[in-house]
């Protein structure tokens, strides 16, 4: 769960912030401030700045209906689609997708991140080619508003924060309808059932089936 453990930082420009963490979730305080520093010192030839705090690429494809609050980073090659929602403190990657009625919320995606359809994604750091399914969610706060705590098998480690959603690692796949609950970590190269509820520590290259069937890939 520790953050070289989930994460390939050559494919994102906040490996400066992440490269500094143990844990994924520590970097979650500094994303906006981070953006505000990365911001300025992009190329003008390359990065419109349309907005107070906002930075697009240039070939990004951001439709009119869409909605951008800063601190905002764009990457080269993104789409952001009709009505998706891009609340502020989002550093958004290189080809990615932010589709339709999703909502970003202090997020970091890596390059070629796809969340299509329908998502939110909010305190949350979705690493390289991670694709989040139709209606999936993040919830990032617990329902008795503690702080959140990752579980992982008799290990807890507590985040100190009121609001985590979810570390996923490079190349998950979390299927549709899916909800990941607070301080949820899911290993690279693992896959995640449609309509699942999944909380603590997926461990990377696994299929999680439902809370007690999580089966290695290497089994199949």
């Amino acid at each position: 769960m520790k953050t070289k453990e989930l994460y390939d930082l050559s494919h994102t420009a906040a490996a400066p912030l992440l490269e500094k963490t143990e844990y994924p979730w520590e970097a979650l305080a500094h994303i906006s401030d981070f953006i505000l520093a990365l911001g300025p010192t992009l190329p003008a030839g390359e990065y419109d700045h349309p907005a107070e705090d906002v930075w697009i690429a240039k070939d990004a494809a951001v439709f009119a209906t869409a909605y951008i609050k800063g601190p905002c980073i764009i990457g080269h090659g993104t789409e952001v689609r009709q009505c998706a929602f891009i609340r502020g403190s989002a550093l958004v990657g290189e080809n990615c997708v932010v589709g339709n009625s999703t909502e970003l919320k202090n997020v970091i995606l890596f390059d070629n991140v796809q969340v299509p359809h329908y998502n939110y994604v909010g305190d949350s750091i979705l690493g390289y080619k991670s694709h989040m399914g139709a209606a999936s969610l993040t919830s990032n706060v617990k329902s008795d508003k503690k702080l959140v705590v990752v579980h992982d098998g008799k290990e807890d480690i507590p985040t100190g924060r009121k609001k985590v959603g979810a570390m996923i690692g490079d190349r998950v796949e979390v299927g549709c309808g899916s909800v990941l609950n607070p301080g949820t970590v899911v290993g690279p190269d693992s896959n995640i059932y449609p309509l699942s509820s999944v909380r603590g520590v997926v461990p990377a290259g696994s299929i999680y089936k439902a809370q007690n069937n999580i089966v290695p890939k290497t089994l199949l």
